[in-house]
C-alpha cells in the first residue's frame, strides 16, 4: 500500500506543477518584431534614396518605359510625370522659317514652269535674246515682240507692254540689256498684280460660296478637290455641291474627293436642276456652320449661249439661298489652250461677274504668256495656278513669286 501512496503523491506533484507553477512561453509576442524589423529597414532605405535627383538619361528611360515603374513603388510615378510636364511645354520652335518656305515656293514654281523656262519656251527665248547683249537694237526689240506674241500674250497686251517699257526707260536705258530685262519683269508684275487683287480669295459670308465655271476638260472638278484639300488643311469646314448633274462621272468624282478630304457632298438626281443643288448645299452649309461651299458646274462651250445663260440662273439661285452669293466666281482655264483661253475668258466675263481665274496645267505648256493676256485684257486676278497632279500642286498665286520663277535668272534662285 505504501507504494501506491507514493505513486499517487508523485502524480499529484506533477499535476500541481503543470497546473499552477509552470509559466506559459510568450511565443506570439516575440514573432512580430522578427517580421517587422526587416520591412522597416527596407522602407527607410527607399525613402533615403528617393529624394536624390536622377540624371536626365534616367528620366528619359523612366518616361520611355512606364510599365517598369510600379515595381519600384507606386509613389514615385506621379512625381516623375509632374516633373516632365514643363519640359514638354518648351517645344514650339519649328514654324518660324518664312524665307525658306518662300524659297521652296519659287523653286517649286520653277520646276512646274520648266517648259516655259526651257530654250524653246517663253522665258528661254527672251533670255537668249536679251541676256549678254551690250545693247538692244531695234531688230532685237522686234524679236521681243514676236516672242511675246508666240507665247500667247496676245497682240493688245504685247503692244501695251512694249509701249510702257519704252515710256519707263530712257533712250540710253533702252540700249542696256539688263535694264530692259528688269523693265520686262516689272511690267509683268504690274499686269499680274491687278491692283493688288491677285492671290487666294478672302473668306466672307457665312458661308463663302464659290462657283466654279469653265469649258469641258479644263479641270474644274479636280480643282475643287484640290482647293477643298487646302481649305481643310487650314481647318475650314467645306461643303461640296455636285451641280454638274448631267455627267454622272463628275458627281462620283466629287464624292470620292469628299470622302478623301472629309467634306460633305450635296448632290441631286441625274439631270436635276443644278441651281437647286447649289441652293440645297448653301442651306446645308448654314445648318452645319460650314465656312465654304465649293460648287461644281457642268462644262460648257463659251459659244453656246443657252448654256451660258443657265450659269446666270445658278448664280441667281445662289443669291436667293444667301444674299450676296456667290461671293467668288472662278473661271477655270486650261493653260494649254493658248489664245482660246482668252476667248473663253471674254465670253464668261460677259455673262458672269468673274472674280478670279484658276489657270490649270501650266506645267504642260511652254507658252506661259496667256496669263498676262487674261489679266491685262479683262482685269480679272489670278487666284490659283495648277502645276501638277498632286493636291499641293494647286498654288496660291503670287505675282512676285510667279515672275521670279518665270523670268528670274538662275543665279537669283538662292536669293528668292
Amino acid at each position: 500500500m505504501e507504494i501506491v501512496y507514493v505513486l499517487v503523491g508523485i502524480v499529484a506533484l506533477v499535476a500541481v506543477y503543470f497546473l499552477f507553477l509552470r509559466k506559459p512561453e510568450p511565443e506570439k509576442l516575440e514573432a512580430p518584431p522578427k517580421r517587422e524589423l526587416p520591412e522597416k529597414k527596407e522602407e527607410a532605405a527607399k525613402k533615403r534614396e528617393e529624394p536624390k535627383p536622377r540624371p536626365a538619361a534616367e528620366k528619359a528611360a523612366a518616361k520611355a518605359e512606364p510599365a517598369k515603374e510600379p515595381e519600384a513603388g507606386e509613389r514615385a510615378e506621379p512625381k516623375i510625370q509632374e516633373a516632365e510636364i514643363p519640359v514638354e511645354a518648351e517645344a514650339p520652335a519649328e514654324p518660324s522659317r518664312p524665307s525658306l518656305t518662300h524659297a521652296r515656293d519659287v523653286a517649286g514654281l520653277r520646276k512646274g514652269l520648266a517648259k516655259s523656262r526651257s530654250e524653246e519656251g517663253f522665258f528661254g527665248k527672251l533670255k537668249a535674246l536679251i541676256s549678254g547683249k551690250k545693247e538692244i537694237s531695234p531688230a532685237i526689240a522686234e524679236e521681243i515682240e514676236e516672242i511675246l506674241l508666240a507665247s500667247d500674250v496676245g497682240v493688245p497686251t504685247t503692244q501695251a507692254m512694249l509701249a510702257r517699257i519704252k515710256e519707263t526707260l530712257s533712250k540710253a536705258d533702252l540700249l542696256d540689256s539688263a535694264r530692259v530685262w528688269d523693265a520686262v519683269r516689272d511690267e509683268a508684275k504690274r499686269i499680274l498684280d491687278v491692283d493688288g487683287k491677285a492671290g487666294a480669295f478672302p473668306l466672307r459670308g457665312s458661308p463663302t460660296v464659290v462657283l466654279m465655271v469653265g469649258v469641258n476638260g479644263a479641270g474644274k472638278t479636280t480643282t475643287i478637290g484640290k482647293l477643298a484639300t487646302k481649305l481643310r488643311a487650314d481647318g475650314k469646314q467645306v461643303v461640296l455641291a455636285a451641280a454638274d448633274t448631267f455627267r454622272a462621272a463628275a458627281v462620283q468624282q466629287l464624292v470620292v474627293w469628299g470622302e478623301r478630304v472629309g467634306c460633305e457632298v450635296v448632290r441631286g438626281k441625274d439631270g436635276a436642276d443644278p441651281g437647286s443643288v447649289v441652293f440645297d448645299a448653301i442651306k446645308k452649309a448654314q445648318e452645319s456652320g460650314a465656312d465654304v461651299v465649293l460648287a461644281d458646274t457642268a462644262g460648257r462651250l463659251h459659244t453656246k449661249t443657252n448654256l451660258m445663260a443657265e450659269m446666270k440662273k445658278i448664280a441667281k439661285t445662289a443669291d436667293k439661298a444667301l444674299s450676296g452669293a456667290p461671293h467668288e466666281v472662278l473661271l477655270v482655264v486650261d493653260a494649254t489652250n493658248g489664245q482660246n483661253a482668252l476667248a473663253q475668258a471674254k465670253e464668261f466675263k460677259e455673262q458672269l461677274e468673274l472674280t478670279g481665274i484658276v489657270l490649270t496645267k501650266l506645267d504642260g505648256t511652254a507658252k506661259g504668256g496667256v496669263i498676262l493676256g487674261i489679266c491685262d485684257t479683262f482685269g480679272v486676278p489670278v487666284r490659283f495656278v495648277g502645276l501638277g497632279e498632286r493636291p499641293d500642286d494647286l498654288r496660291d498665286f503670287s505675282p512676285d513669286e510667279f515672275v521670279e520663277a518665270l523670268l528670274g535668272q538662275d543665279s537669283e534662285a538662292s536669293a528668292a
